[in-house]
């Protein structure tokens, strides 16, 4: 549906950062109290409660509802800083409860470990007519001092609602940390998900593929509609619920690591949006403040090390958080990488984000992500760099300075050291799907129909689109799909890198190796 004005002209939004458009819209709503929303699509979830208009942490609330009739949900996991001891667990209650906590063990049944939680709350004004203020309660769990390798069992619980007890053992679920040197494993990554029939395929093909953990790209839910971080975009908070909802049996065993889209910019928590996401998501703490980026960090998973960043930060295209960092996460991208690639434990480097580098599909490529950060991923030879964005599956051929390095065919190898690094696209999570320029052919296992060149273009600062002919787009196809990735280690160290769609059909693979 449309939204309430809030006064922001479209011409004034487009030139003011989240900040601007956060302090002008709480000076509007302290008079009018009105919601941007998408609809009241998840507006009977919850029952409205007043509270902070802050995502500010705290460690205990209280409420009139007994502790006995509030059930968690949307249970979701996330590493620490080291996913061989460090495992973080997040979860929602529908009102406000007394002293949650966490059970842990080693068996279902045993669960003699108690670890004290802290409640996050998110208050969100209402619409007059169109659904009441939310409020939105996430508690979060840190479990530290894990030993590598190991199956636990855990289940989330407060005053009244005891997991351990007969009525609710069957909420019980497990994780298992990292081994200390796995020979190989396999983690899985999309973006642009939402909550549909779609999405929930994607999960189900992702558990099949029984991985260690998964990679979320950025734009999560699609609360936000619009995606262009002005206070003008369609929102409705209560998409949250649906997701975690939606993703609890996945996300519940499978540690989800996500990184922040533009659609996960939410103008009404904080100045610069993040404040929704501090508040639902607990993500390694890495070196870099969390509370500036939270979808920035890094870990270390057997043989590869993972780095997450906030393209928001540096995309032309969609500018509200154009430098809100003002330089810092880049700085923090050099040193990490560089210290990624002198460990001798670390084979291979894979970077994700939301904005494109390389991509034809709508949104093409963004110019901001590549001026900031391809001289550091060429310098540091990163291995993989994994994006969303557009809702296409697009694979490129080996690119170096900012040309075909060396063709990457489906089913070959390639050496980043050598050739140059592969992007792929894999946007296909669950939202409504894009295309490709008109004319241009998808391409991809079973059905290869190789092209010379794609016109497409990139966004430049100036928020134009630069016209560019290239010759890297490899593999295309506009279908939902996972991509699946197997590192191996050893003597001859590996990424097996595999896509699949929905029915399980393999449409892309390829090996990336370092020295062969």
């Amino acid at each position: 549906m449309d939204l309430p004005d809030i006064g922001i002209p479209p011409q004034l939004a487009r030139r003011m950062s989240m900040a601007e458009q956060y302090e002008y819209a709480r000076t509007k709503l302290t008079r009018r109290r009105a919601l941007v929303t998408a609809g009241a699509v998840a507006g009977g979830l919850l029952t409205g409660c007043s509270g902070s208009d802050t995502a500010t942490p705290k460690s205990s609330a209280t409420t009139e509802v007994p502790g006995s009739a509030v059930t968690p949900f949307g249970r979701h996991l996330a590493f620490g800083a080291d996913p061989r001891t460090q495992m973080r667990i997040s979860w929602q209650v529908p009102a406000a409860v007394k002293k949650p906590y966490i059970r842990i063990g080693a068996r279902p049944d045993e669960l003699g470990r108690k670890v004290e939680a802290e409640i996050r709350d998110l208050h969100t004004p209402g619409v007059q007519g169109v659904r009441p203020a939310l409020e939105q309660y996430y508690v979060h769990a840190a479990l530290d001092d894990l030993l590598p390798g190991t199956t636990y069992y855990y289940g989330v619980g407060h005053d009244g609602f005891d997991p351990a007890s007969a009525p609710h053992r069957s909420t019980v679920s497990s994780f298992r940390t990292a081994p200390a040197n796995p020979e190989s494993f396999v983690f899985t990554a999309f973006g642009d998900q939402g909550v549909s029939d779609a999405a929930e395929a994607s999960d189900q093909l992702l558990l099949r593929q029984d991985p260690a953990f998964h990679l979320h790209a950025g734009d999560i839910c699609y609360a936000n509609v619009k995606g262009r971080g002005e206070t003008s975009d369609g929102y409705d908070p209560g998409f949250w619920d649906l997701f975690l909802k939606q993703n609890e049996p996945v996300a519940k065993t499978v540690p989800w690591m996500v990184t922040t889209g533009n659609h996960d910019m939410e103008a009404w928590y904080s100045p610069d949006g993040y404040g929704g996401q501090l508040a639902r998501f607990s993500l390694p703490d890495s070196g870099f403040d969390p509370r500036t980026a939270p979808g920035v960090y890094s870990f270390v998973y057997g043989n590869v090390g993972f780095v997450a960043l906030d393209a928001n930060d540096v995309s032309y295209e969609i500018p509200a958080n154009l430098g809100h960092t003002q330089g810092r996460q880049t700085k923090w991208l050099d040193e990490r990488l560089r210290e990624l690639r002198a460990s001798a434990a670390v084979d291979f480097v894979v970077v994700f984000f939301h904005h494109c580098t390389y991509s034809t599909s709508s949104h093409a490529s963004d110019g901001g992500v590549r001026a900031e950060w391809l001289p550091l991923f060429a310098e540091h030879q990163v291995d993989l760099v994994i994006n969303g964005h557009n809702h296409v599956y697009e694979r490129t051929d080996a690119i170096k300075n900012g040309e075909v390095g060396r063709p990457v065919p489906i089913g070959a190898a390639t050496d980043p050291s050598r050739d140059g690094i592969v992007y792929v696209t894999a946007g296909g999570g669950g939202k409504d799907l894009y295309g490709f320029p008109a004319g241009v052919a998808e391409s991809y296992e079973g059905r290869v129909q190789d092209v010379e060149s794609v016109d497409t273009f990139q966004w430049t600062k100036s928020r134009s689109a630069k016209h560019e002919t290239v010759e890297w787009s490899r593999v295309r196809y506009r279908g939902f799909s996972v991509l699946k990735v197997e590192a191996e280690s050893g003597a001859r160290p590996r990424l097996k890198v595999s896509a699949l769609a929905h029915d399980g059909k393999r449409i892309d693979h390829f090996e990336v190796r370092r020295g062969a």
